[in-house]
């Protein structure tokens, strides 16, 4: 699909939200059948919600939106709403809440998705936005796996022995193409009005003008990152924001979360496994002060968040955006590391089928990538179906990350997609790649 085709397979979509809706809850399962009880209502970090109200929360939204808006259901069990709404209850007290127990919870996440699944079947994808080309599916889709990823993290931040396994990324030769790419200045798509489960914060499209710059066609490696490290970045104050070097002296970062030295070698956590830093991975668990301040010391920049849409999704010859670095066909084994099909960033320079029209690799999924930008509105944007999915977060506090993660489904990423978060936050699974503006005659 291109951004100029507007007709749309109605049962093809259908299709595609059976296969999404079932995915995710096949996921959903693997997160939470792989630990015991007390690991399921206990909460491994005063930054996640228990598992267990993760999984009543997704069923309860699954009722609200689809059950309830799309099929104007009587509420299965309302007095549970204000438990499982997110704006009502932050995390930090979600764990004293009356919640569901994790068998009460398992039920009702079934009942809900039997009912949901019966009113797939039945539902006209045309008369409201809600319902328009299956949006509502889509979007329940969406926020499961958003909270599968969710609850990935949390199980990174446990404590004890290994819950989850998976295979490792194909091992690849070191990658020997140049570091860094020019991407041509000059207008381009941003955004989408016609990808049918795009979110608001992904709409409309819109023209931008981006300046010529330089983008590195790897994100940033550990071993890259380590050369900071060593090179004293966390000891020097002149590579940082003063926000940001305040964050770290306060809470004594000297490194990327879950790393430590031990006998001069540096170890990680991983899913309760130690192992050596591999160098070859993109770096990985650093927040956004730490991405600008290696990029500082490198004597470069963070991409803004057109750039980097610019990079993945301009084509020069056909001079159009595409849907994703590739191309417009969904993603597929080849094209990137989505969907915990592994438990790990692949190295760099993997992926050669996921290149994009410029030569940029890994755009989509390994690491979600840091940028410059703060979280704003585009030029026209209305927010759908609720305020609360991104209205509320547009502002200073919040910047933006792209192109997924290991642990993002193809269904909650595309070369459209915008997530944000604190500057501060590490337990995500971020990187970033750097850029520097080219020079003009």
């Amino acid at each position: 699909m291109t951004e100029t085709e507007t007709d749309i397979d109605i049962e093809t979509l259908r299709d595609r939200a059976l296969r999404s809706l079932t995915t995710a809850r096949a996921r959903t399962a693997l997160l939470t059948d792989c630990v015991e009880g007390p690991d399921l209502t206990a909460q491994h970090s005063p930054l996640m919600s228990p598992l267990v109200w993760d999984l009543a929360h997704i069923g309860n939204q699954e009722e609200l939106w689809l059950l309830r808006n799309v099929g104007g259901r009587e509420p299965m069990r309302p007095e549970i709403d204000s438990l499982y709404d997110a704006f009502e209850h932050p995390r930090s007290e979600r764990p004293s809440l009356p919640l569901l127990a994790p068998d009460e919870a398992r039920q009702y996440a079934a009942e809900v998705r039997g009912r949901a699944l019966d009113l797939l079947e039945g539902t006209a994808f045309t008369g409201s936005r809600l319902t328009e080309a299956g949006f509502a599916f889509g979007m329940i889709a969406q926020h499961e796996q958003q909270h599968d990823e969710t609850m990935l993290i949390t199980h990174q931040l446990r404590k004890g022995p290994q819950a989850l396994t998976a295979p490792d990324p194909d091992p690849v030769p070191p990658f020997t193409g140049p570091a860094e790419v020019l991407v041509p200045g000059g207008p381009f798509t941003m955004g989408t009005s016609t990808e049918p489960w795009a979110l608001d914060n992904e709409r409309p499209a819109h023209r931008r003008e981006v300046a010529s710059f330089w983008i590195d066609t790897t994100p940033v490696t550990n071993a890259r990152y380590l050369a900071f490290i060593e090179d004293g970045g966390y000891e020097q104050e002149r590579w940082w924001t003063p926000a940001g070097w305040a964050h770290i002296r306060e809470h004594a970062i000297h490194a990327p979360l879950f790393w430590h030295r031990d006998n001069g070698q540096w170890l990680r956590r991983r899913f309760g496994v130690t192992e050596a830093v591999p160098p070859e991975e993109p770096v990985l668990h650093v927040s956004w002060y730490e991405a600008d301040a290696y990029a500082r010391w490198a004597g470069r920049r963070l991409p803004t968040e057109a750039e980097w849409e610019k990079a993945a999704r301009h084509d020069p010859v056909e001079n159009r955006s595409r849907r994703y670095p590739w191309g417009d066909a969904d993603p597929g084994p080849a094209h990137a590391n989505l969907g915990q099909r592994h438990l790990r960033p692949a190295p760099a320079g993997s992926y050669p089928e996921g290149e994009s029209a410029l030569g940029v690799r890994q755009l989509i999924g390994d690491v979600w990538e840091w940028t410059s930008s703060d979280l704003l509105p585009y030029p026209g944007f209305s927010a759908f179906p609720y305020k609360e999915y991104s209205e509320v977060f547009f502002g200073p506090e919040y910047k933006v990350l792209r192109g997924g993660s290991f642990a993002v489904d193809p269904v909650a990423c595309r070369g459209t997609f915008r997530n944000w978060d604190y500057p501060i936050r590490r337990q995500i699974f971020s990187g970033f790649r750097t850029a520097r503006t080219a020079e003009t005659a």
